[in-house]
């Protein structure tokens, strides 16, 4: 062969392999230098005003596109940032170290993110910013961007709690015990799968699949077991999954499952992680094509509701189908047995009428309510004047209502957020009349 056409072969070889270097990643930390700057002049003064202007200054002022996501998607102000400094000066000052140390992690947090792409080809770019998240959060996403919350992801056993009160304190001593420093890149990873994945609907099922689909994938690519203590508790305990199948469709317990302390049934914090990771698992263990099912997981379309039943159907971890549970659960729903004072879609109501009173088909629990508009919206809605209460057994709803217009039709929908002593919700009923001339 000739010598120059042998070398040109070499040569345009090299070329075409310097096209699958893997691309290096964005990542983002000059909030955390901000905030220990801002947070030495606060320690300063106890004028709550002049470390406001710090903060504002030294923080805020010159935060990141990620700090201003890690706020939006948390809901958080600057009036929040510094109340939890000045809260808890014993954790602050035990994290800060670490903090610190975030640039040791840029070779293993690229190292992370190229085993996630071999896994998922498809996977597009996304920056990762790493920020202060006012206690909020140890990682989220917003669009195409990693949030890391560093002040909990980068915790480990010896970081402070002891400030922290009650359920708080029990779990973030747990949390800090697992060394999630240790898990840093892991947690990238996780957090790097949600850039890629579809936003859930608004019912509990999908936020659970989508967390677990997060959690599944990034530990496939990273070929390490999951550290989330929700995911090997409920691999061992059966009532997990059958409490799950209970609930899921009440509607106002995601609290209960995901990214918060409140109390449940368990006093584990987070099962909604094992439910989603458990249908993962299952159906890539199921499927011929792992690389398809790695792709089917992140690429669910959460409003195409007869996709998410055959996925979670198709899985066999419920005990039954999602039809079958949600016609159970509907035949459990508390209802609106009658409205005592008129006969509902009446048209010859006295505008005389001050008082309704709601009959349940059973006890209701007398700390939830809900009313809202009917179809006709607030121009028709009926005017509470003054709430009587419940009647002893709890059946039986009063309240007075503001004076009637003649010849009007009002509407007052009654919601599912009352519900009956078990916490199932109500059956929705609107109540639809007219009065006369």
């Amino acid at each position: 062969m000739n010598k120059t056409l042998f070398f040109l072969i070499i040569a345009l070889g090299l070329v075409g392999c310097s096209f699958e270097k893997p691309k290096t990643i964005n990542v983002i930390t000059s909030d955390i230098t901000n905030f220990w700057e801002a947070y030495d002049q606060i320690q300063n003064t106890t004028d709550s005003i002049q470390q406001m202007k710090y903060l504002k200054e030294l923080f805020f002022d010159k935060g990141t596109v990620g700090l201003n996501a890690m706020m939006k998607a948390k809901n958080t102000n600057p009036h929040d940032y510094l109340k939890v400094i000045n809260k808890y000066p014993k954790f602050w000052e035990s994290i800060r170290e670490n903090t610190l140390r975030i640039n040791e992690f840029s070779v293993k947090l690229e190292e992370g993110i190229e085993k996630l792409r071999k896994t998922y080809t498809n996977l597009k770019p996304a920056k990762l910013y790493f920020t202060i998240s006012g206690l909020m959060s140890n990682g989220t996403t917003l669009d195409s961007l990693v949030l890391i919350g560093s002040e909990l992801a980068m915790a480990d056993k010896n970081t402070v709690s002891s400030e922290f009160l009650g359920r708080m304190n029990k779990n973030r001593r747990i949390f800090f015990d697992s060394n999630p420093i240790d898990n840093l890149v892991l947690l990238n990873v996780h957090e790097y799968v949600h850039t890629q994945q579809n936003m859930p609907v608004n019912n509990l099922l999908s936020k659970v699949i989508r967390e677990g689909v997060a959690e599944f994938v990034s530990v496939k690519a990273m070929g390490v077991p999951s550290v989330t203590p929700a995911v090997a508790y409920g691999k061992f305990n059966e009532k997990v999954r059958q409490k799950f199948e209970e609930v899921m469709f009440y509607g106002n317990n995601t609290h209960e499952w995901l990214w918060s302390d409140a109390p449940n049934d368990f006093d584990v914090r987070d099962l909604g992680y094992h439910i989603g990771y458990e249908l993962s698992e299952r159906y890539y263990q199921q499927s011929k094509n792992k690389s398809n099912a790695i792709k089917k997981l992140i690429e669910l379309d959460y409003t195409n509701e007869v996709e998410i039943k055959n996925f979670v159907n198709s899985t066999g971890y419920f005990s039954e189908t999602i039809d079958s549970l949600y016609q159970k659960f509907q035949n459990k729903r508390p209802y609106v047995v009658a409205v005592k004072q008129i006969k509902n879609k009446n048209k010859g109501v006295s505008a005389s009428l001050n008082k309704l009173t709601i009959e349940f088909s059973e006890p209701m629990h007398q700390k939830f309510m809900n009313f809202d508009y009917g179809p006709l919206g607030k121009e028709a809605v009926v005017q509470f004047k003054k709430m009587i209460g419940y009647s002893k057994d709890g059946k039986l709803l009063t309240f007075e209502i503001e004076t009637l217009q003649p010849s009007k039709r009002y509407q007052l929908t009654i919601g599912r957020g009352f519900r009956n002593l078990m916490g199932v919700p109500l059956k929705e009923y609107l109540i639809d009349f007219k009065t006369v001339k």
